[in-house]
């Protein structure tokens, strides 16, 4: 019996690579891409060094104190805020806590940076208290320096959610959404930065819900944090992240 053997045509490769080219260039950034292929490549290799889950809950640190691994960064000449390490059995993770407190103007920015860890595409979550309505405040990625880092922080005094960038100190209002926050003591606030086919995205959630998704490119690998903005009174607790990307592996490779 004769077969009949049918074959499937490849598509010409250089139509797959103009089909390629066109779903590339479908949409425009908002940010200012300042990393080459190969400087993401040899960022992803520099980040997360020590681990690649980290969480931290204060709880082991001392009373009165910064928390352990931990340091202060300003944007601005303004009085430092205070930072410290308090006793709370009503936190999520009681007993102990992060309080801060700024008194600087408007548009200052403190931050508690952790040290010795680098994020290029973080995911970032904290459980946040608001004594009294105070604040804004929230958390840090991609921080070169004091003066150059992403922020989304929680206003709710005035019922809103920002994403910012500081660069040289100068501020930058990426996106801003209402946030109706949940009638809870704690609430939590989470923040992604994920790329998708050379264009990064950076969203934020407010307890448990997506409030903001922004395109940015302009800040590559940089330090995690927590921030206050102006005057404001914020607790801490719970502090995760973890590398949405990474080369590191998730166990040791096997013996054979």
């Amino acid at each position: 019996m004769r077969r009949i053997m049918r074959q499937l045509q490849p598509m010409p490769s250089a139509l797959l690579l103009a089909s390629l080219g066109w779903l590339a260039g479908t949409s425009s950034s908002y940010g200012v891409q300042t990393e080459t292929h190969e400087e993401k490549a040899a960022n992803l290799k520099q980040q997360a060094t020590g681990g690649l889950f980290q969480k931290w809950t204060f709880d082991q640190d001392q009373i009165h104190g910064l928390p352990d691994g931990f340091e202060l960064g300003i944007s601005n000449g303004e009085p430092s805020a205070t930072w410290a390490v308090l006793a709370s059995p009503n936190a999520p993770s009681p007993p102990k806590v992060v309080a801060g407190s700024s008194v600087c103007a408007q548009g200052c920015y403190q931050a508690l940076l952790v040290k010795g860890l680098e994020y290029e595409y973080p995911d970032l979550s904290i459980r946040f208290h608001v004594p009294n309505g105070a604040g804004p405040g929230g958390l840090v990625l991609g921080a070169r320096d004091a003066k150059n880092f992403y922020a989304a922080v929680v206003d709710p005094a005035l019922g809103k959610v920002q994403l910012l960038r500081l660069s040289d100190g100068r501020e930058t209002l990426l996106g801003q959404a209402s946030a109706t926050l949940k009638q809870v003591e704690w609430h939590s606030l989470r923040v992604q930065r994920n790329t998708i086919i050379s264009k990064d995205f950076i969203e934020v959630y407010v307890d448990g819900t997506l409030l903001l998704s922004v395109e940015d490119q302009t800040l590559g690998l940089g330090q995690i944090g927590l921030v206050l903005v102006g005057k404001s009174a914020m607790f801490f607790d719970s502090f995760h992240a973890v590398p949405l990307f990474s080369h590191r592996p998730f166990s040791s490779p096997p013996a054979y």
